[in-house]
């Protein structure tokens, strides 16, 4: 497996640049703003293969102590190689070292690959159940009838 490195300018702007081998098109423009890699870039890690960024990691750590996975990606040609799972280990393992003891992604109650990997990694959807009782979410969370999949998972000593 090849490891887990710090996003670099070059990196950043390689993914911004090349959205669609990752999410299809552009559509997750928005959701990768800079200062990711500017602000929280310490939280912000890649998997190249060579000079290709091949899958990479937006997060940061939050006081609480809670760390927050806000971006996963995968080059659609390297999927199903563990290197999501490899990301959010490497990025756990740091956050632990930060004090953290909580984990947290959040999702649409539609994407329910998403919902099914973090499962898979020990999340657990917090909220009421949704439509027709489905999928926990917190209602309106993402403003007026903009109901999440809110995902948390405990970490560090004492994550019982």
């Amino acid at each position: 497996m090849t490891d887990c490195v710090r996003c670099s300018k070059r990196d950043y702007d390689q993914i911004v640049s090349e959205l669609a081998a990752f999410w299809g098109d552009d559509r997750m423009r928005a959701l990768h703003h800079p200062m990711f890699l500017n602000e929280f870039g310490d939280c912000a890690h890649v998997v190249r293969e060579g000079e290709q960024v091949v899958a990479y990691l937006f997060g940061f750590v939050a006081p609480g102590p809670l760390a927050y996975i806000h971006l996963v990606g995968v080059r659609a040609t390297h999927r199903h190689r563990g290197l999501a799972r490899h990301l959010y280990d490497h990025f756990t393992a740091r956050a632990v070292t930060q004090g953290c003891r909580q984990v947290r992604a959040i999702t649409s109650p539609q994407n329910t690959g998403s919902i099914r990997f973090h499962r898979s990694l020990g999340f657990a959807p917090v909220g009421e159940p949704g439509a027709d009782g489905g999928v926990p979410v917190v209602r309106d969370y993402g403003g007026p009838g903009v109901d999440r999949v809110v995902l948390e998972k405990r970490i560090g000593p004492g994550k019982g």
